[in-house]
């Protein structure tokens, strides 16, 4: 490979007409990350000296969405790709060569990339591929093997259209000729734009080679303009990803149907169930199963832990050997230990529960620090928010909380205090008592209960 340094421009500036949405196109989401990112992490990954993205439509809300260490170049207009790159020119030095991605071509690959520069060398780079139906894009001429020009479907014959190899728009460029290629272009064409493309017979012209590299795989080098395409790049991602996990040894009981939006950890003998959708950055111990439909972000499982169905985990840590719902839901900060069981309709939240404790049914567990070994009954809450401020909950080793508790916050429990069903706890209960708060019952002898009239 050319040992001449590489700076990269990446093309970001379409507003995305056909997306029928307020979002710039760049910023639709390729497995819960935006595609010009996705194509900035690709760039990065080789390297380069500057990486320069062009940004134009929706500026802003790429600002704010896309977190990179890179140069943003705005293109006031949009008058072509070769528009575009003449854009970033003032970022470029005279030596050294360009790599030209797109932020809508979310797939393309280190290896491809890493292929094209090879051939390339000082030289030009294309990256083709060939299509059983080419129809909408720029044609590969070639005369004698080599390629002279790139013609674009719009301005193509009946004879150049019948080309099966298309152009991707990756180029790699020699920097010490491609200020005076992008003055010389013209915008005589069916588009009224500048194109990229003409470079190639601009290239031909000096003398210099082009080294085309067809692509491994269409998907690679595929743009995205409409929701069907972001959809079908969406699907290939995934089945990707599902088949890397499957080779790794994760048992995933429907591959089709399992969506990896972030990055995977895992030992051996995992389990997941259909319609799984994991986010973020997602650790799971060996011998984890997930059941179906859960969807887990941000989160740390430990080993022989189980998910029951149903269930959504966000921003939290469990222990090994926990048993978790199913229709549970664990919120940002929940830590739970070892052999922790969280049942159905359990919500848990800023809350840390000890080793072997229960929560099996109906309860809300928010601001709070639970001890090892003790029992919360169905129907409990923590309330422990005021409308302005929030309060914690202590509650300690092997307390019993009775069925249908409300604890006040700030309040203590101590160990192996007991609370009565049905009670509102706001004062500390020692430890070893039994805590009752609750009316005394009473019966009404002549009391009558109202009645709709009969229907007539």
């Amino acid at each position: 490979m050319s040992q001449n340094p590489l700076h990269i421009v990446i093309l970001a500036a379409g507003k995305g007409t056909r997306m029928y949405s307020k979002l710039p196109k760049v910023l639709h989401e390729i497995g819960g990350e935006t595609m010009v990112a996705r194509v900035i992490d690709t760039a990065q990954s080789l390297n380069p000296q500057h990486t320069i993205v062009v940004i134009g439509h929706g500026k802003d809300q790429v600002l704010e969405r896309v977190q990179r260490d890179v140069v943003w170049v705005e293109q006031t207009e949009q008058l072509g790709t070769g528009h575009a790159v003449k854009t970033a020119l003032p970022q470029l030095p005279s030596e050294g060569r360009t790599l030209v991605l797109y932020g809508d071509v979310p797939l393309i690959d280190t290896a491809t990339l890493q292929a094209l520069l090879e051939a390339a060398g000082d030289e030009v780079g294309l990256l083709t591929d060939v299509l059983d139906n080419p129809a909408g894009y720029g044609r590969i001429i070639r005369e004698n093997g080599n390629v002279v020009a790139i013609v674009e479907e719009k301005d193509a014959d009946a004879a150049q259209k019948a080309v099966q190899e298309t152009n991707t728009g990756i180029l790699v460029l020699p920097n010490a000729k491609l200020a005076g290629w992008l003055n010389a272009l013209q915008s005589n064409n069916a588009q009224g734009e500048y194109y990229l493309t003409d470079l190639i017979a601009l290239a031909n012209s000096d003398g210099i080679k082009v080294h085309p590299v067809q692509v491994r795989a269409s998907h690679l080098a595929a743009g995205v303009n409409n929701k069907v395409q972001l959809a079908e790049l969406e699907r290939i991602f995934q089945s990707e990803q599902a088949d890397a996990l499957l080779k790794a040894g994760v048992t995933l009981r429907d591959p089709a149907r399992f969506d990896l939006r972030g990055r995977l950890k895992h030992g051996q003998d995992v389990v997941i169930d259909v319609n799984v959708v994991i986010e973020g950055d997602v650790e799971l111990g060996d011998d984890v199963e997930i059941g179906a439909h859960c969807v887990i972000r941000n989160a740390k499982i430990g080993a022989g832990t189980r998910i029951e169905a149903f269930s959504h985990l966000e921003d939290c840590e469990i222990g090994a050997r926990a048993h978790i719902g199913p229709y549970a839901r664990l919120r940002p900060n929940a830590k739970l230990a070892d052999d922790v069981h969280i049942g159905n309709f359990v919500e848990v939240k800023n809350t840390t529960i000890g080793q072997g404790s229960k929560a099996n049914h109906l309860t809300y567990l928010g601001d709070a620090q639970i001890g090892s070994k003790t029992n919360i009954g169905a129907g409990t809450i923590t309330a422990n928010y005021d409308g302005v401020n929030k309060y914690q909950t202590i509650i300690g080793d092997e307390v019993r909380i009775g069925s249908n508790t409300v604890l006040v916050a700030p309040v203590t429990v101590g160990n192996r205090a007991t609370t009565g069903a049905g009670s509102a706890i706001t004062k500390t209960c020692p430890e070893n008592k039994l805590a009752l708060a609750r009316a005394r019952q009473t019966i009404i002898e002549d009391w009558v209960r109202p009645e709709k009239p009969a229907k007539k």
